[in-house]
């Protein structure tokens, strides 16, 4: 399970024909609670065997994410430093991945289609990122270092528990669907080994994982402390910054994103930046199958075989 790109929205490429999300299954009308109502009293799972299936679903599930795209839709509320709005702006993309890497290309600006000049940047764009992403890989896979699929550092849950700690577990409804949620708290003597572990160190926040799936379904937090690396020029996150993300199954198959949010004031290279707040509504997930090479990176998507039709 990687948590080093908290912020990083991952988005993508498209306008393909939809398949259509598939609901999460439902729950019995007699067994359905109100949302974040504690259920049955049962034995708790214990909380490192957990987070470490969910750590194994999360790299298996990842094959699966792959056959998918869709849009998300990113709104971003500039402050005024007051209190205020100053300026909004939003921006819709298509997510999806492109040789192992997750990545997003720009749809519309400010609802305004891109022009023919600025889809060919985006494409560009693209082709570098997952040119760069390649090779972050394969210096880690040199280096007998894990890395995510963008090749930044992986944090494992084994490292997570030497950053930190979760406590108090309790098994909640959301949606219909039974939830362990637990607290985690980092701790700010813990010894890191990479930036992204310094991020996590100074963490609080929730984590809801569905229980029958055993996936991260929700995380809310905020930063305890300043955050900067670089003396603020290479990552500046302003205390009290918070974060959210939901993720909805999809097809019956997959979870995939639903929701993330921050607010705050918080910047990191070109990789985001906002000081308001940021919030990004992800749908439209539709099955993708690659077909001619449009980039010397990218292929060009078109849709797979309706789920009826799709051999199981």
């Amino acid at each position: 399970m990687s948590t080093g790109n908290v912020f990083a929205l991952q988005s993508t490429v498209g306008g393909v024909q939809a398949t259509g999300p598939q609901p999460a299954e439902p729950t019995a009308p007699q067994e359905a609670k109100p949302e974040g109502v504690k259920v049955e009293d049962r034995p708790l799972p214990d909380i490192p065997t957990l987070m470490r299936a969910v750590e194994a679903n999360e790299r298996t599930s990842e094959a699966v994410k792959k056959d998918y795209i869709f849009r998300s839709v990113q709104t971003e509320e500039h402050s005024d430093g007051h209190g205020g709005v100053k300026k909004t702006e939003t921006r819709e993309y298509d997510e999806f991945w492109v040789e192992g890497v997750p990545v997003q290309r720009m749809i519309k600006k400010d609802g305004k289609e891109l022009s023919e000049s600025e889809k060919k940047k985006e494409d560009e764009e693209i082709d570098k990122e997952v040119a760069k992403a390649k090779e972050r890989r394969a210096k880690a896979d040199a280096k007998g270092k894990e890395s995510t699929p963008r090749g930044d550092d992986e944090i494992t849950v084994s490292r997570l528990l030497e950053l930190g700690s979760f406590t108090n577990a309790r098994r909640l409804q959301m949606n219909g669907r039974d939830t362990i949620a637990v607290d985690f708290a980092g701790d700010p003597k813990a010894k890191t080994r990479n930036r992204g572990e310094d991020v996590i160190r100074d963490l609080v926040g929730t984590a809801w994982v569905d229980e029958q799936d055993k996936v991260l379904v929700k995380v809310q937090g905020h930063f305890v402390n300043n955050f900067k690396i670089g003396g603020g020029l290479v990552a500046n996150i302003q205390k009290g910054t918070s974060f959210g993300m939901e993720q909805r199954k999809v097809n019956d198959e997959v979870w995939l994103p639903a929701l993330l949010e921050g607010r705050g004031e918080a910047r990191a290279l070109l990789l985001f930046k906002f000081d308001g707040s940021l919030r990004a509504v992800e749908s439209d997930y539709r099955k993708f199958r690659a077909t001619s090479t449009i980039l010397p990176g990218v292929s060009a998507v078109e849709p797979a075989a309706s789920p009826a039709s799709t051999p199981q």
